[in-house]
């Protein structure tokens, strides 16, 4: 395992995100905890020290099975991390309350780091209005009564929403957690952020590694450049290599699904093998091509599905949008759909944009949606 230096720990350079657990039957609230403490077991005995979970995460339930499997382990063997969910408003006055409740959940009194979730453009005001929600007051009070070891954020928001928190907050901000990948190095302005943070001295948190699975493998075309240069190198390898040679990069989380995923990363994380500047090229290259096919950026993380009056699986719907628009067609969506009642379709989406307010991606999901219904006639 590499580690890499934070302050006064040495942090596994591989992360273990606790998102996208093993489920049951598909549901995302059901997860298969056996096989999630299995895993769990593996990354501990493979060298993995630093575990992130959320307060929403498989509905509730990732900080309940966390809580399990660590306990099962030296307080001092493991650094865990979750968050404060401001991405729902209507937490936005709780801050104790869940703060308290997540201390039971994970059966831990401190945490090692801890983070505002998901500062954007929907919550900055929020994050920003201490006189009113104390959510900052509060998370510093925890910090100097060491119940808080490290304190940071994760962000989605765009550079403005980035530059504003960091001017309000920065001076108290340890690290800071970003959507950063090969593809949301120019998509998501990842190069700028992370560059912003660099000129702070706030070190970089790396989540969604392999943008939702999307970049473990790649069009035939893409591989095969990818395989002329380095022939022993795995795809998904392709884009922790990426971020391992970034400058500020400290930590990069993987939510892995299953057992197999695991190991993958283990393997890929057991030899340092940063990118030379004609591979970053490469990859850089073939990422404008992939960006330009016209599709969306979900990341399947759920926060939609909550907030959807229809109960529609927006993950799913985008996923086959996504798959409509790379291939330009073809029977695979409409097939797939036709399997959903007409609750359930596209075409359902009432257009109330609840699901926006939400979205980490800030994808204008009822354009979309009504994109996809015209496009299936």
């Amino acid at each position: 395992m590499i580690y890499n230096d934070f302050q006064d720990v040495r942090l596994s350079a591989l992360g273990f995100g606790a998102m996208r657990l093993p489920v049951i039957g598909g549901d995302d609230s059901r997860i298969d905890e056996a096989a999630a403490l299995r895993m769990v077991d593996t990354a501990m005995a493979n060298g993995i020290n630093y575990y992130d979970t959320a307060w929403g995460y498989h509905g509730g339930n990732s900080e309940l099975v966390m809580g399990k499997a660590l306990a099962r382990y030296p307080r001092e063997s493991f650094y865990l991390a979750t968050k404060f969910p401001g991405y729902d408003p209507s937490n936005w006055s709780k801050v104790e309350e869940i703060f308290e409740t997540q201390l039971k959940k994970l059966n831990v009194e401190y945490f090692d780091f801890y983070l505002f979730h998901n500062v954007c453009e929907m919550n900055i005001d929020a994050y920003l209005d201490d006189e009113k929600y104390h959510i900052y007051s509060y998370l510093m009070e925890q910090k100097r009564s060491g119940r808080i070891k490290h304190l940071g954020f994760s962000c989605h928001g765009s550079i403005s929403v980035l530059k504003r928190f960091l001017d309000a907050y920065g001076r108290d901000m340890e690290f800071c957690q970003l959507q950063l990948n090969y593809l949301d190095w120019t998509f998501q302005h990842g190069k700028e952020k992370t560059e912003m943070l660099g000129e702070m001295g706030i070190p970089v948190w790396v989540m969604e590694p392999l943008r939702g699975g999307k970049l473990a493998g790649l069009a035939p075309q893409y591989e095969a450049e990818l395989k002329a240069l380095r022939p022993d190198e795995e795809i998904a390898a392709w884009a922790f290599r990426f971020l391992r040679s970034v400058p500020g990069v400290t930590m990069i989380l993987s939510g892995m699904s299953n057992r197999e995923q695991l190991e993958k990363n283990l393997a890929t994380f057991a030899e340092d093998r940063k990118l030379n500047e004609t591979e970053m090229q490469a990859l850089l290259g073939i990422s404008e091509k992939m960006l330009s096919a016209g599709t969306v950026p979900c990341t399947a993380c759920h926060y939609c599905v909550s907030h959807c009056p229809m109960g529609l699986d927006i993950p799913h719907l985008l996923s086959l949008y996504n798959e409509h628009a790379y291939t330009g067609g073809g029977f695979i969506a409409p097939m797939a759909l036709s399997a959903l009642p007409p609750e359930k379709q596209p075409s359902a989406c009432l257009k109330c944009r609840s699901c926006e307010q939400v979205c980490p991606q800030q994808i204008k999901i009822s354009e979309v949606l009504a994109d996809f219904s015209e496009k299936l006639g």
